[in-house]
């Protein structure tokens, strides 16, 4: 999914503390594995970070001067709630509106049995 929030608080989206935290409740949420998180903060304002995943990696970045965020949400297989992760990150965030692109990638034609990674 490739997401963008508009209209969103300039202090929620340009404290490195509170992005980080928000972006692992969203994984936690969605119900993915959180490998490891990797935030930082720019001057004199934005935030950039990832959060690598078992199935993948959510990643942010912020424009805190235009209340915009863009967001990636890259997972795989079908057990991720990514709608829930969404709609915390919208309140987290203040956004007041929200663009969301779904991309299907990796659509390989093989058998389901030869798959190897999470249903």
């Amino acid at each position: 999914m490739i997401v963008e929030l508009y209209g969103c608080s300039f202090e929620q989206i340009n404290d490195l503390v509170r992005v980080e935290r928000s972006l692992i409740e969203a994984v936690e949420l969605s119900k993915a594995t959180i490998v490891k998180p990797v935030f930082h903060r720019f001057s004199p304002h934005g935030v950039s970070g990832v959060v690598v995943i078992a199935e993948s990696h959510f990643a942010i970045h912020t424009w805190p001067e235009y209340g915009y965020c863009a967001l990636d949400i890259f997972t795989c297989g079908d057990q991720i709630d990514s709608d829930a992760a969404l709609h915390f990150l919208k309140s987290r965030f203040e956004a007041e509106n929200i663009s969301i692109m779904e991309v299907q990638r990796g659509v390989l034609d093989v058998p389901p049995h030869q798959l190897r990674h999470k249903p």
